[in-house]
């Protein structure tokens, strides 16, 4: 249910309300497809009208709204369990593992995935007049916010461009900087705003995390990960593991199994290859870890995606 906001119960009858026209345009646009990439950039739908298993996904710099259904994030080991109350704010690519738990025939899952351009971030930062609160605790970058009546409002104008294609180019940009001013005066503004700004420790993170990501099949060299972010090991470490909710080996690991994965899938590795291949010196390590991880060995994980018996990435 929605909690009411302080502007009292009108104000909670006009998300609700918002948030039903939502979900409106968004089973309209897909039909009875499970998911779309429309014709706005970076703009994803998505429907479900089951819950799913536990798997992994990649979350970009980006905005998430549920528009109907419940969905949990796993990050590490932090988790976000969330609905039409929060929305979800990505403020640089992480992997995570996303389950939709709650969604139906009668209701299904409805959600709204926007991608964020950190350079219009960067942009609106430097040459808007932006309030922006006071950094809550942490600086993970993954976090949930309020869903607020101004920020539903922008995301359902940008659903109306979806049935307005020549009006796409112009206005796509002006509402995704609308929504991106809605999230830096929100409550999560300020972990957008580290992460944009260059000088910040987030950002300077983000840099090793995104060099991680690169060259994940390297030796893992902790110095000079702390090399790239301008900071000491122990100092990295720590914002590391506030950023990612991991050490940058757990992280490491992560890319490196999911990698294999995907190459096992699609040209046809058997897992003592897909294992060299993403930097693994242990078959056997490689297998434990992947079992782990996965919840099946590699043989039979694979045999079960080949056959649809479980979707390769669970879509938020």
């Amino acid at each position: 249910m929605l909690k009411h906001s302080k502007g009292g119960d009108a104000n909670a009858s006009r998300l609700s309300h918002l948030l039903t026209e939502l979900a409106k345009k968004i089973s309209n646009s897909l039909g009875d497809s499970g998911e779309r990439a429309t014709e706005v950039p970076g703009l994803m739908l998505y429907r479900r009208t089951a819950p799913t298993v536990p798997n992994p996904s990649t979350y970009e710099p980006s905005l998430l709204v549920i528009a109907q259904g419940r969905i949990r994030v796993d990050l590490g080991k932090a988790s976000y369990v969330f609905g039409q109350a929060r929305f979800l704010l990505t403020s640089l690519e992480l992997p995570a593992v996303s389950q939709v738990i709650t969604a139906s025939e009668e209701a299904p899952y409805l959600a709204f995935f926007l991608k964020l351009d950190i350079s219009t971030v960067r942009d609106i930062l430097n040459t808007e007049e932006v309030h922006i609160p006071e950094a809550t605790s942490g600086a993970c970058g993954m976090a949930t916010g309020e869903t607020t009546v101004e920020l539903v409002n922008s995301c359902s104008r940008m659903m109306d461009l979806v049935d307005a294609p020549r009006d796409i180019p112009f206005f796509s940009k002006l509402i995704q900087r609308e929504i991106i001013y809605r999230l830096l005066q929100g409550s999560q503004g300020a972990r957008l705003r580290a992460i944009a700004t260059f000088e910040t420790k987030c950002h300077r993170t983000a840099k090793a995390v995104a060099w991680l990501r690169s060259n994940y099949e390297k030796p893992l060299r902790v110095e000079h990960l702390a090399t790239i972010a301008g900071m000491s090991r122990s100092t990295l470490h720590l914002h590391f593991r506030a950023l990612t909710a991991m050490s940058p080996l757990q992280f490491q690991k992560q890319l490196r199994l999911r990698a294999a994965r995907q190459r096992m899938l699609t040209s046809a590795l058997d897992a003592a290859s897909a294992a060299f291949e993403v930097g693994y010196e242990s078959p056997s390590q490689f297998n434990r870890e992947y079992r782990r991880f996965f919840g099946r060995p590699p043989i039979r994980d694979i045999k079960a995606l080949r056959d649809g018996k479980v979707v390769a990435i669970t879509t938020p």
